[in-house]
């Protein structure tokens, strides 16, 4: 788990090692281990690294091996490089590292761009070839690890986080308007390529890309979750696909104990987590350290889950520590909280997750966590309606839009009204093969582009602000390949992701599973009060930000006269969508 940063010229130019250098500079917090660059006329590679596999001196990054030709940065991790390695070994390549950079190295060498639909893991990589003068990227099938990039006339550049490239220099920093819509309605979900910066921007999940000598672009996608079923599915009944999801979980558990040093546990109380932690014990794992985190109560809306995380670090024994963030320590802690953010994320929880990781991150360089079994496994609330919808793209708009185009015309002035593009895109998607009931349309989206930017994303930006990698068993790519060829209805049942709670019932106490459903609360942030109004406010009544001309000042004084009246339909503050976008913006310089 690292950062990488690089430039690539076409023009003849040599690339610039102060750009590059500037890049990985702000990639330092994900690297804290060991910094590398390496420069060979029209390339330079930069690389930040954090010791997880392989912590020796040998698997130093950029990796350069002159016999092949082939220099590399990569960030991220592959479970299964001891198996691939011995393969290589068997094809006739000798190692001088024991871990799994150099093994992708001598896979693109042997099989190409094809050696992507071998890796078992999360990785965001560049390799270049010295004969050709090609650079070849490629991004893992979930969009695990991000991967930003640039084009200018005659130059390409690339980094780990949109931040290093708007340090690199020379990037046209208008917003983009189809990002602001998508921010403002699809949940501040902003699909790949766009992000909010016009000039920058993002490889998509599942994608490799090409670069030619000349400049030339090649994307491929290589992997697509196929969500229709055939005759054998439809033929296997609940007990078979109940067994086939613990066996899988198990198998992606134990791939993502594959490390140097020490795997913890983010244990947050709820059923995936927990299912995590029953399913390393039950593996034989001793002294698991456990991490849970805890906010204080607004009204009566409660800021911790600890009653359960509890109940199951002293049922499976583990290390467990309570981490409890009064608000003396929420609000100081916001400014930093959204400077580590590669992109604007409205969630409340990213602050719950960047406070989780400091403490972390003081115990252990390796967690997993349960991001994605709500999305994989249907557990969230507007798929139920969408089973026997008639019109699905109006019932999943429904449920998850922040806002529809009419309210979004008000909120932005009116340059930025422009089209419907959120549901534009949604109607795209859902229109695309390979899911046929609108149920499945929306599993498929919400698991291929909104837990990509959104929790994923927030869950990778705020762990890595601390140097802490998050490994995600839920994304394991053979389980979603799995939980997508289950029947709807498995999942939806019983308040959803029924599949998964039954498998769970061997492994953890039912008093966990049969809980209602919770979720990383943050109160402070959706009924914004006292000091928290006082800190938005001081933010959105700003000059820069009132001159910026992107929200109709009337709508934000709306917002501001009465916060707990304007929540979105996923209990989100609409003031502080607004306000949490207008300090991004300012901390960037923008």
């Amino acid at each position: 788990m690292c950062g990488i940063a690089g430039e690539i010229r076409f023009d003849g130019q040599v690339a610039d090692p102060a750009a590059v250098e500037r890049m990985a500079e702000v990639l330092a917090p994900r690297g804290p281990d060991g910094a590398g660059r390496i420069g060979y006329g029209p390339v330079a590679f930069a690389h930040r690294r954090l010791k997880i596999i392989d912590i020796s001196a040998r698997a130093q990054q950029p990796m350069l091996d002159n016999e092949l030709g082939l220099l590399m940065v990569f960030n991220g991790a592959i479970y299964n490089y001891p198996e691939l390695r011995q393969e290589l070994q068997g094809l006739g390549y000798r190692f001088f590292s024991s871990g799994d950079t150099e093994v992708i190295l001598k896979a693109y060498h042997a099989w190409g761009p094809a050696c992507v639909q071998r890796l078992q893991g999360m990785f965001a990589f560049a390799i270049w070839e010295r004969d050709s003068g090609a650079v070849f990227l490629a991004r893992d099938r979930l969009g695990i690890k991000p991967l930003y990039y640039t084009e200018q006339p005659g130059r390409f550049r690339f980094a780990s986080t949109l931040p290093a490239l708007l340090a690199g220099g020379d990037i046209s920093t208008d917003i983009d308007p189809v990002a602001l819509h998508h921010y403002m309605s699809f949940h501040a979900v902003v699909p790949a390529p766009h992000t909010i910066v016009q000039g920058v921007r993002k490889l998509p999940p599942a994608t490799t890309l090409r670069i030619g000598a000349d400049g030339s672009l090649q994307f491929d996608t290589y992997w697509t979750p196929n969500f229709d079923r055939d005759a054998a599915d439809g033929a296997r009944d609940f007990g078979e696909w109940r067994e086939q999801v613990l066996d899988s979980l198990r198998l992606a558990v134990r791939r993502r104990l594959v490390a140097d040093v020490p795997v913890g546990v983010l244990l947050s109380g709820g059923l995936d987590s927990s299912l995590i932690v029953g399913l390393l014990a039950e593996q034989g794992q001793q002294g698991l350290h456990t991490f849970s985190i805890g906010f204080e109560a607004v009204d009566a809306e409660k800021g911790d889950e600890f009653e359960y995380s509890d109940l199951i670090a002293k049922h499976f024994g583990t290390r467990h520590e309570r981490i409890f963030i009064g608000a003396d320590r929420l609000l100081p802690a916001l400014p930093d909280c959204v400077a580590a953010m590669s992109e604007p994320m409205v969630s409340h929880d990213a602050v719950g997750f960047y406070l989780l990781s400091q403490q972390v991150a003081k115990h252990v360089k390796v967690v997993q966590s349960g991001q994605g079994a709500d999305e994989v496994f249907g557990g969230y609330h507007w798929y139920p309606p969408l089973l026997e919808s008639r019109d699905p793209l109006e019932d999943y708009a429904r449920h998850f839009f922040d806002r529809d185009h009419a309210e979004y015309a008000r909120c932005v002035q009116a340059p930025w009204v422009g089209e419907d593009y959120s549901r534009q895109f949604v109607a795209g998607h859902f229109a695309q093969p390979g899911a046929t009931g609108g149920i499945d349309k929306a599993l498929r989206l919400d698991t291929t582009i909104m837990l990509v930017d959104d929790p994923v994303k927030r869950v990778d930006n705020m762990t890595m602000a601390w140097g802490l990698e998050a490994r995600v068993p839920f994304l394991d790519h053979e389980l979603v390949e799995l939980a997508a060829r289950i029947p709807a209805e498995h999942k939806i049942r019983e308040g959803g992701k029924y599949v998964l709670k039954e498998a769970a019932r061997q492994v953890i106490p039912g008093a966990v599973i049969d809980r209602p459903k919770g979720y990383f609360p943050v109160p402070a942030l959706k009924y914004i009060r006292g000091a928290y109004l006082d800190f938005v406010r001081d933010i959105l009544l700003q000059p820069r930000a009132r001159q910026r001309g992107v929200f109709d000042n009337a709508y934000v004084d709306t917002l501001l006269a009465e916060p707990e009246a304007h929540i979105t339909p996923l209990r989100g503050s609409k003031l502080w969508q607004i306000t949490l976008l207008e300090l991004w913006l300012q901390q960037q310089g923008l």
